[in-house]
């Protein structure tokens, strides 16, 4: 089991106070995946610039697609960089992966018996360990969580991280989540400034 769909399925199962944006979850995902990585020794870390090692195969099918997607000639990519190139719609993939697994199934309306577009967890063992892992208080899991607003939780707080590279990684998924919510910042005031000077004509 991956930190990516432990991360996919705690979102899925905790009631955050507000919803999780797909953009930051996807950021997330993409960190979660390099950590994995990263602790399998598929890559290392110089600084924030990705070493690629030998390709290891991976039982996740979209972690082993990761692997993939490294990049393999120097200067090699930076975190930052990786997490807006992998990160693109991932969250979605999860979803879709999970789903055609048989992790997840569309919940059916109330008054009509067809399939809605919202999403619920069945119960499976994958489910039992990222509910642990969750439960546990897993460094990680829960620094990945804090970044998308599951969980109040700064990642320099939390004294069971304190490996170098996996602090890396989340430092970047930190900043770059924060980046995407002031692009939806500006966006929201240009947005708002278009329709005031439409109702001013």
């Amino acid at each position: 089991m991956s930190t990516a769909r432990d991360l996919m399925i705690v979102t899925l199962d905790v009631t955050p106070g507000r919803p999780v944006e797909s953009g930051d979850l996807s950021l997330a995902l993409a960190g979660a995946e390099l950590i994995d990585l990263n602790t399998d020794e598929s890559l290392t870390l110089d600084g924030d610039r990705i070493l690629p090692n030998v390709r290891l195969p991976q039982t996740d099918p979209l972690l082993d697609e990761a692997s993939a997607a490294l990049l393999r000639e120097e200067p090699y990519e930076p975190v930052e960089e990786w997490l807006w190139r992998r990160g693109q719609g991932l969250s979605k993939a999860y979803v879709a992966v999970l789903e055609a697994e048989g992790q997840i199934a569309r919940q059916r309306g109330r008054w009509i018996p067809v399939r809605t577009g919202r999403t619920a967890l069945v119960d499976s063992p994958a489910r039992q360990r990222a509910g642990a892992r969750w439960a546990a208080g897993e460094p990680v899991l829960a620094a990945l969580a804090a970044a998308v607003g599951i969980r109040d939780l700064p990642v320099e707080d939390d004294p069971g991280l304190t490996d170098e590279s996996r602090l890396t990684v989340l430092a970047a998924v930190h900043d770059a989540v924060m980046e995407l919510e002031g692009v939806r910042q500006r966006r929201k005031i240009e947005d708002a400034a278009f329709d005031n000077i439409w109702r001013g004509q």
